[in-house]
């Protein structure tokens, strides 16, 4: 019952709001019609004013007096017009009188028709859903269930179990700050398992833009000894050796993977595209973070400079002299991109790297210089930049200055 008091208290505060400016419209027309003819008949006044001095003649001031008296006869029509003027002034008011009723007539039939729909299409009987009573029963709202959690924790900061259920959930919606709190707290608690220390290693290594940090290494390192026969942890360790430039090591540890795997398994044509690019020396992106949060992390074919299955594999047919023609142009071609559009941090980390393994250290150092122009050494790009290019090998110190 209050809702329906309210409402219709505020239906009538809004319709009085509305309405009165149309109700004082007649008013305000009629008091700027006698205003204006107040100030035509001041002039008349001045002007017999100005002909008695002789500061006008005659003539000119019949000429003024009729203008005058035809602006009057226009607006007000009562002192000095006769029968028609007075019809006028008497009919002028009948339209805004129809405008303003017309108006009005809209504006109450508004409340009327919204109130019928609701009655009709509505739910006016449905009890009032409280915030608390929503978080109890949140059904599939994920929101509201990550809520119900963060709500218990925040007086069981304890419950290992509910940190170790929510880290995955922040970390399936992109809230990567709060996942590393939430699998560290579990850890801390529950203990490290590998399920935890992988996923506190994925947490890690997209939180800093697909690069496996020393962090995320030890994290999936840890899970690797808590379960040897881990090709989720495997293929991290060996994106790190790729990412580093170790693609000798890179190439070992991806067919590692390969030959301990099934051939179905969902993870190979992924495996199988980092053993064909480290073996022809082709550059692949860094895992975007929508894929790695399946476990199957593949590389972007989009990414400027990145290789197409039909690019290995004619790269695996070639001569040695073609392959790394093919492969400099394939280079060539990302750092055009990368003038055009600096704005990619991931095609300047691939850049740099790609450079670094054929061996043109002058051209990587140019390449970090460019990068280090568009993501500054004091960003947390600049610094990844600069710390990948220390493991390469580049005079870091010269670049930076």
């Amino acid at each position: 019952m209050l809702f329906w008091i309210i409402s219709a208290l505020l239906t009538v505060v809004v319709a009085v709001l509305l309405l009165s400016p149309l109700m004082r419209a007649s008013a305000r027309a009629t008091r700027y019609d006698e205003g204006e003819a107040a100030v035509y008949r001041d002039q008349l006044r001045e002007l017999e004013r100005d002909k008695a001095e002789g500061l006008i003649s005659a003539e000119d001031a019949d000429y003024a007096r009729a203008e005058i008296g035809r602006r009057l006869l226009a607006i007000a029509g009562r002192e000095k017009a006769g029968e028609e003027g007075a019809e006028v002034a008497a009919e002028a008011p009948a339209p805004r009188r129809r405008y303003t009723l017309s108006q009005a007539f809209i504006l109450l039939c508004l409340p009327v028709i919204g109130l019928a729909g609701y009655l009709e299409i509505g739910s006016p009987g449905t009890p009032d859903a409280p915030l608390e009573a929503r978080i109890e029963n949140p059904g599939e709202d994920v929101d509201l269930l990550v809520a119900k959690v963060e709500r218990h924790l925040a007086t069981s900061p304890d419950d290992g179990t509910g940190w170790n259920v929510l880290a995955p959930v922040y970390f399936r919606i992109g809230r990567y700050a709060d996942a590393e709190l939430a699998y560290r707290n579990a850890i801390r608690i529950l203990g490290p398992d590998a399920e935890r220390m992988n996923g506190l290693g994925e947490t890690l290594v997209l939180r800093n833009d697909g690069i496996v940090t020393d962090d995320a290494q030890m994290a999936f390192q840890a899970a690797l000894k808590l379960e040897p026969n881990n090709p989720r942890a495997d293929f991290y360790l060996a994106l790190a050796l790729e990412q580093s430039g170790r693609r000798a090591e890179a190439l070992a540890a991806f067919q590692d993977i390969a030959k301990a795997s099934p051939p179905t398994a969902p993870w190979m044509p992924l495996v199988n595209q980092h053993i064909a690019a480290n073996s022809a020396g082709m550059p692949l992106a860094n895992p975007p973070a929508e894929t790695a949060a399946a476990g199957t992390t593949p590389a972007n074919p989009a990414a400027p400079g990145n290789p197409s299955a039909e690019d290995i594999a004619n790269a695996q047919a070639m001569s040695e002299a073609d392959r790394g023609e093919m492969i400099r142009g394939m280079v060539a071609s990302l750092d055009a991109r990368l003038k055009e559009d600096p704005n990619n941090f991931e095609g300047w980390m691939r850049l740099v790297r790609s450079y670094a393994m054929l061996k043109d250290k002058e051209k990587a150092e140019a390449a970090l210089q460019d990068g280090l122009k568009a993501f500054p050494a004091a960003g947390a790009e600049g610094r990844q930049l600069l710390a990948m290019a220390r493991e390469l090998g580049l005079d870091v110190e010269e670049v930076s200055q």
